[in-house]
């Protein structure tokens, strides 16, 4: 039996895109030449493998059971061909591509790019906004790194919890609120800002509040934790931020804190990358300096 070990990248680039197009672009072919490889992989299986449902193609059953397979033989490939699994990090040139939450930029992005740049000079960080509009599609593993609270549902990514933060309430000095003891009442009848990047007015704190029966007051929306926070700092508002990542801001700023009156779950901060960097020792290296960093901000004892 004579097996074409071609056939295998094909596929595996087929199962990630979805398409024939997208698959041609990535190996660096054709469309016709890949629609004709994709027919050699129909009869090589015995499936169709993709079927065309409307303007997208839809993996069938089959399909979708061999993609993780597919995957790793393909890596396991590229580690046994590869000439030297080691990095030079002294002559390292690559650009790598964070999409992190604002706040873990701002608290551990600079003690990242410190230690990146004392090794790998070369290396340059280049920080997306969680909205951005980039081309660039995480699911594709394009993006090379995420770092914020969601847990990944896709099955091609992995992640992992490098540590965990809380939410508490930032204030400025002159606010009316600030250094009494607060209640769930008082906290209510504040005006509040909500941070979303969606400029959404509503967050799972009015779900907490709304089974005890109350409701609070949002007059504002920021799309980011800094940008909430500068309101904070010149209106009598208060906001639900991240203490941990949140601390040298709100010091900055000369902010207030105080406990959240209503409970809420621990805030995972996750660590997220597609699985075709499993095996690719400079994105090793990155994420090992990512997981310091974001450790230290979180402090000893979080992680």
């Amino acid at each position: 039996m004579q097996l074409d070990l071609n056939l295998l990248l094909a596929l595996d680039a087929l199962l990630e895109e979805g398409s024939v197009t997208g698959a041609a672009a990535r190996l660096h072919v054709t469309a016709p030449a890949m629609s004709r490889t994709l027919g050699r992989i129909r009869r090589a299986t015995g499936d169709q493998i993709l079927v065309r449902t409307g303007r997208t193609m839809t993996p069938t059953p089959r399909a979708l059971a061999l993609r993780e397979t597919v995957h790793d033989l393909v890596q396991r490939a590229q580690v046994v061909l590869s000439p030297d699994t080691d990095v030079d990090l002294a002559t390292l040139e690559r650009t790598f591509i964070l999409k992190w939450h604002d706040a873990l930029a701002a608290a551990a992005g600079p003690a990242l790019l410190h230690s990146v740049r004392a090794e790998a000079p070369g290396v340059r960080l280049r920080f997306m906004a969680e909205a951005g509009s980039d081309v660039q599609d995480p699911r594709r593993g394009d993006i090379d790194l995420e770092a914020g609270a969601a847990t990944p549902s896709a099955p091609e990514h992995r992640h992992e919890i490098v540590g965990h933060d809380r939410l508490v309430l930032a204030l400025r000095p002159e606010h009316p609120l600030n250094g009494g003891a607060l209640t769930l009442d008082d906290y209510a009848a504040a005006e509040h800002i909500t941070v979303s990047r969606r400029g959404r007015l509503r967050d799972p704190i009015d779900d907490a509040l709304a089974a005890q029966g109350l409701e609070r007051h949002v007059v504002a929306a920021a799309p980011t934790n800094v940008a909430a926070l500068q309101f904070v700092r010149h209106h009598d508002l208060v906001a639900a931020v991240p203490e941990l990542v949140s601390r040298p801001l709100l010091q900055d700023l000369g902010l207030r804190v105080a406990p959240l009156p209503v409970a809420m779950p621990a805030i995972p901060i996750q660590l997220t990358w597609h699985q075709r960097y499993d095996n690719d020792p400079a994105h090793a290296w990155l994420r090992g300096r990512a997981r310091a960093a974001l450790r230290e901000a979180a402090g000893p004892g979080d992680t």
